[in-house]
């Protein structure tokens, strides 16, 4: 299938890829491994997830957006280069057409700059539109009512509250607690509650498999077995 038309999701802590028709191909972290003598990308995405906590000290493997835009372009360029290049595949040759998604607050400097990065990364034409707009999308609100709707987007480092009505955004909030920092309470929680040292790779696990937005009942209630250090 020769793919035309990608929607990226370039988000703090994940980019999800999206195909019309096939939806969602790809969902991989935002993290890449460089290497600090020559400042080599080493790895991507689920490849560089892996080697968190195990480089030597001449590799780092971080996180290239902050807040959900840009903070080091060639990474992030990178970055899209490899999740264009890994959803067209074998037809690579033919550069795609690109909606990026941003978040409410990016100013214009930072939209361009991720427009510029997917055209030099392999785009055709590129699009950005706002992360609580296609939000509303994806939920099914009819953004074109005259009616006012309130959209919460939780990523990882930012999460954005918005109202919008007659397809467009009337007012929005943005605050930075987030997927990481539920991740660095839960880490927290932990170590607190039961004297076992995690990382937060498992606190992630933890949260996405059996964490909840309410209390559950006894009945309800989740379990998952974890690993970690003993600091009894």
């Amino acid at each position: 299938m020769i793919i035309t038309k990608l929607g990226i999701d370039l988000g703090t802590a994940n980019t999800l890829v999206f195909v019309p028709q096939k939806g969602i191909i790809i969902n991989e972290p935002s993290i890449v491994a460089v290497s600090k003598p020559d400042n080599k990308v080493l790895a991507i995405g689920t490849e560089a997830k892996q080697m968190v906590g195990k480089t030597p000290a001449d590799i780092v493997v971080y996180r290239p957006l902050k807040d959900g835009v840009i903070a080091d372009y060639r990474v992030t360029q990178s970055i899209l280069r490899y999740f264009i290049n890994k959803a067209c595949g074998f037809w690579g040759f033919i550069k795609p057409d690109v909606i990026i998604s941003v978040p409410a607050g990016s100013t214009s400097t930072e939209r361009k700059a991720v427009i510029d990065a997917a055209r030099e990364a392999g785009s055709r034409n590129t699009y950005v539109v706002k992360e609580p707009i296609l939000a509303a999308l994806g939920a099914g609100v009819p953004i074109n009512s005259a009616s006012g709707n309130m959209i919460v987007n939780i990523g990882g480092g930012v999460a954005e509250v918005a109202v919008i009505s007659l397809g467009g955004i009337v007012s929005w909030a943005s605050i930075r607690v987030a997927g990481d920092r539920f991740d660095r309470a839960i880490v927290d929680h932990i170590k607190k509650k039961h004297n076992l040292t995690i990382g937060e790779r498992t606190a992630e696990e933890l949260k996405i498999h059996i964490g909840t937005a309410t209390p559950l009942n006894e009945k309800e209630k989740l379990s998952m077995e974890i690993k970690g250090q003993d600091t009894a």
